[in-house]
């Protein structure tokens, strides 16, 4: 698509990568309502928060879980330069795929909400981005108000979700999964041999859409 192609088919109130991302969504969820967490002041215009938005889906494919999708690492409006842009933005979405526990709402997913922000906050304030078999080892658990032993996560491609072409250029869907502390050096172990996709692989035996179950020690 070139810039004529685009300002043609777009215009200046079109949130062009954001429509895209719910697209996809659309297509994996038909017809369901998302719980959505927008953010009131604009990280641009000096909010705190640098994700724009969250939105949180219910799946029953392998096992109940919410599916949680970012919106703001890509480039979500209109923006005619990025049409000659290879990537996106930073060329990605966090996406994050939780176990329900039983009695939780999506309204209780607020601890990964703010974890997802935090990511971002990373990769805004140092402008370095995520990338598959990425890993983080927070040491403690990932929820601290729920005796997990998740206290680590890996980026993933998306199962369902993959990459995707935007008019704003390609965009990622990795996807955290929370890893224990057993897992993470196993991981880490497998990466010293430039083999952590296989180790990746070996994670989706029995989980192959790889939920992040809290209740795992």
């Amino acid at each position: 698509m070139t810039r004529e192609e685009y300002s043609q088919k777009f215009t200046e109130d079109d949130a062009v990568g954001w429509l895209a991302i719910d697209h996809e969504f659309e297509k994996l969820y038909p017809g369901q309502e998302p719980k959505h967490y927008g953010t009131i002041l604009k990280y641009m215009l000096g909010g705190k928060e640098p994700l724009d938005g969250l939105s949180i889906y219910e799946s029953d494919r392998q096992t109940g879980h919410f599916h949680i999708v970012s919106y703001g690492f890509s480039q979500l409006y209109y923006d005619e330069e990025s049409v000659e842009e290879d990537f996106s933005k930073w060329g990605f979405e966090l996406t994050f795929r939780v176990k329900k526990i039983p009695g939780e709402k999506a309204s209780d997913q607020t601890w990964a909400l703010n974890m997802m922000q935090n990511l971002a906050k990373y990769v805004f304030t140092n402008n370095k981005w995520f990338e598959e078999c990425h890993t983080i080892d927070s040491r403690v658990p990932i929820r601290n108000d729920y005796d997990t032993g998740v206290t680590a996560v890996v980026f993933v491609l998306d199962p369902e979700l993959g990459t995707i072409n935007t008019p704003n250029g390609v965009v990622q869907f990795l996807q955290i999964v929370g890893l224990t502390a057993k897992e993470y050096e196993e991981l880490k172990l497998t990466r010293s041999t430039g083999s952590a996709a296989e180790f990746i692989s070996k994670l989706k035996i029995g989980n192959p859409l790889l939920i992040t179950d809290l209740d795992k020690k």
